[in-house]
């Protein structure tokens, strides 16, 4: 069978003396456990929808904070690392992304976030601000957290993760306000902020706002990973037969 090749967006360019674009390894090694090759897309390419001939899954990683003008929000002083850079890298890839049907599309923490975003949505600026600190989504300055997930029975991930309550790794201090055009809401956190999301108009595009790559030996978390690259494999197929 061949291995279906899954790119995955790096973070923006950072570093002074020698700058570099990154990426956690949990994605790539996620990714290889599932069976895949992973390839990562630095947000430099002057025409970003070339690579998508080149891959056969796409995963939008997580990262610093999406400019609040993307979505008519607000500055606060806790928004970091933006990079208009890489806003306009993931927005333009996501978009062409989205108009191919078959190819399957995973969106982590800012990945959720670009997708909403992309598709009219808004987020909110600083959680704690809107909903309080009942429920931690991320410990502060930036330490990462758990908290409980409740999934839609009829979604996708339910079915993936084979359970409708999830304790998950947080790590974000934004979310989503208004609900992108075509997305449906499937998981919520206790304090009713969305936690993940399905593309309604296309076959398999989910997003997840905790993640699941930083849980490489929960078993549960993984399934995600397996089922990208199983949605995956039929593109991959059908491009080694040309």
């Amino acid at each position: 069978m061949v291995a279906p090749v899954i790119g995955i967006t790096s973070y923006a360019r950072d570093g002074q003396e020698l700058p570099c674009f990154s990426l956690p390894v949990g994605y790539v090694d996620c990714i290889v456990a599932a069976g895949g090759d992973p390839v990562i897309l630095p947000p430099a390419m002057a025409e970003p929808v070339r690579v998508l001939d080149s891959i056969d899954g796409l995963v939008l990683s997580g990262g610093g904070d999406v400019a609040p003008a993307a979505y008519g929000g607000d500055h606060h002083e806790t928004i970091y690392a933006v990079s208009e850079e890489r806003d306009q890298f993931e927005f333009q890839l996501l978009r062409a992304a989205l108009q191919r049907k078959d190819l399957p599309i995973l969106c982590i923490c800012r990945g959720l976030q670009v997708l909403n975003v992309v598709l009219g949505g808004s987020l909110h600026e600083h959680l704690p601000d809107v909903l309080g600190e009942a429920v931690p989504h991320r410990i502060p300055p930036r330490q990462t957290c758990r908290h409980q997930v409740r999934l839609d029975p009829t979604s996708r991930l339910a079915e993936i993760f084979r359970s409708l309550e999830l304790e998950v790794l947080s790590w974000h201090h934004q979310g989503v306000e208004r609900l992108g055009e075509g997305l449906r809401a499937v998981g919520w956190a206790e304090d009713g902020l969305i936690e993940a999301v399905e593309y309604r108009s296309h076959f398999w595009c989910l997003g997840v706002q905790w993640h699941p790559e930083m849980e490489q030996q929960d078993q549960r978390q993984h399934r995600l990973f397996s089922a990208l690259v199983k949605a995956a494999q039929g593109r991959a197929g059908r491009k080694n037969d040309r």
